[in-house]
């Protein structure tokens, strides 16, 4: 296993190189924005979860209207990630209008939960990106 600033290789489980770089997955994130549910906020996220064997799960905020049923993106990655069999995350991308997407709270703290060595990828739309990790984000996350 390998990595450098502008991609990363990782090796499945019968040793075969898969190579997903960071643009390849805010793109990802960034497509499936299109399916985003959000008829209250407008506001339409796309997040892709990068698994160790090369599987990418990807998710959207899914609006509902008592608003604190929503689901963001980030958490519907990772559940749908979860609900396969995974639980191995390396890096997880997230995309939204503005200047780069971050994770609310709840988030955070699903993320560091499931993945607290996890990198993390904010970006947009035009491509830009600031790269940090779930613990820079939540430094004093609850664990058991």
């Amino acid at each position: 296993m390998g990595n450098s600033k502008w991609e990363c290789i990782w090796e499945n489980r019968i040793g075969d190189p898969i190579l997903i770089d960071d643009k390849t997955l805010l793109q990802m994130a960034n497509d499936v924005r299109a399916n985003a549910y959000c008829p209250y906020s407008k506001f339409p996220v796309g997040a892709a979860l990068l698994c160790s064997d090369g599987t990418v799960f990807t998710g959207v905020n899914v609006e509902n209207a008592s608003y604190g049923l929503t689901m963001c993106a980030e958490r519907v990655a990772i559940f749908k990630a979860v609900s396969e069999g995974h639980h191995d995350f390396v890096k997880l991308a997230v995309t939204c209008e503005g200047d780069h997407c971050q994770p609310c709270g709840a988030c955070r703290q699903v993320i560091h939960e499931h993945a607290p060595d996890i990198e993390i990828l904010m970006g947009n739309p035009q491509g830009t990106f600031v790269r940090t990790t779930i613990r820079d984000l939540l430094p004093e996350a609850f664990s058991l």
